[in-house]
């Protein structure tokens, strides 16, 4: 009896060693989809339903891929909403005052990088804590979005960029949609199949001994906020194309969405573990939700009060991971 007890209690055992907090979103995923789409039978799984689904996500995706290489050095970026805002209205500014597309949206990324690197320079140089650095990046920023245009919205009508940042469809499917595989598949890459991804997460996990192996972590931490403010502006970007203007509201509920998808994606609040897929997945889960609320009749207050009970579920699988 002694001897066959083990082997009976082996995959419970296994079970119990599983750490299912990297399995959250997946599980969560399947769970939520099965409930609306048993709910919601008329509208939810319909084919433009579901692309919309896809297009609402594109740029928290983008963000929440650019704030999974912040979060997995150990550090915070909080002035990605500002950003989003800033960059549509610098675009929209261009274009409005040249007509040419390939300089408005150049505009609008180099702004992003320009904050990311103020970001950056911040806390390597000045050695001041993320937390606060983008804290105050993110109020002047802004106020910067403000005082741009005086508070007025910009429409944007040129038909290339609408075409390429949003409104356009390629091969028979929607433009953002391939913007989430590309930028996707690129952040995948870096973090996984590059030594940059590693040097990431050597920081994440313990700068002290990443410095000591030879890694240059100011140098891995700007370039991480230079990363995570120009995905903000590609989003910006992505926001102005749809929507075919830019605002100063643009993006400014986004921040809890975003750090909402990549905790529940699975990547660690403390640094050292990342992840793009779940990332993806996470993004995808907060439009599914969204858009299934919606569908129920749910206001934006409710929605926000959902997203917050997700966010603080999260967390506590992120500490417990950490714990363990």
């Amino acid at each position: 009896m002694s001897t066959t007890t083990p082997e009976r209690l082996a995959p419970a055992a296994r079970i119990r060693r599983v750490n299912w907090s990297n399995y959250v979103v997946y599980i969560g995923f399947i769970l939520v989809f099965v409930f609306f789409a048993s709910t919601q039978t008329q509208y939810f799984l319909t084919t433009t339903n579901l692309f919309n689904i896809i297009i609402q996500a594109t740029p928290i995706t983008i963000m929440a891929i650019g704030m999974v290489f912040v979060l997995s050095t150990g550090e915070i970026d909080l002035s990605i909403g500002s950003v989003v805002a800033l960059s549509a209205l610098t675009s929209a500014v261009v274009l409005q005052s040249t007509g040419q597309w390939w300089l408005a949206a150049p505009a609008g990324l180099a702004i992003g990088a320009v904050v990311g690197l103020i970001n950056g320079i911040f806390v390597t140089w000045v050695r001041l804590p993320s937390f606060l650095v983008t804290l105050a990046t993110m109020g002047l920023v802004a106020g910067l979005a403000r005082q741009i245009t005086e508070l007025q919205s910009v429409p944007v009508t040129d038909s290339a960029f609408v075409w390429l940042f949003g409104g356009g469809t390629f091969l028979g499917l929607p433009i953002m949609l391939w913007w989430t595989a590309t930028v996707a598949l690129v952040g995948w890459h870096l973090l996984r199949q590059r030594r940059y991804g590693a040097h990431v997460l050597a920081v994440g996990n313990n700068p002290s001994a990443a410095r000591v192996s030879g890694i240059r972590v100011n140098r891995v931490r700007l370039m991480v906020f230079m990363g995570s403010a120009t995905m903000a502006a590609l989003a910006g970007l992505l926001y102005a194309g749809r929507l075919q203007g830019a605002r100063y509201t643009l993006g400014e509920t986004d921040l809890m969405t975003v750090i909402a998808a990549v905790i529940v994606g699975g990547t660690s609040l403390f640094g050292g573990k990342g992840t793009v897929v779940g990332a993806l997945i996470g993004s995808l889960l907060m439009s599914m939700i969204n858009n299934g609320l919606i569908l129920a009749g749910l206001n934006v207050s409710q929605q926000m009060i959902v997203r917050g009970v997700i966010i603080l579920i999260a967390v506590s699988f992120s500490l417990r991971g950490k714990k363990s």
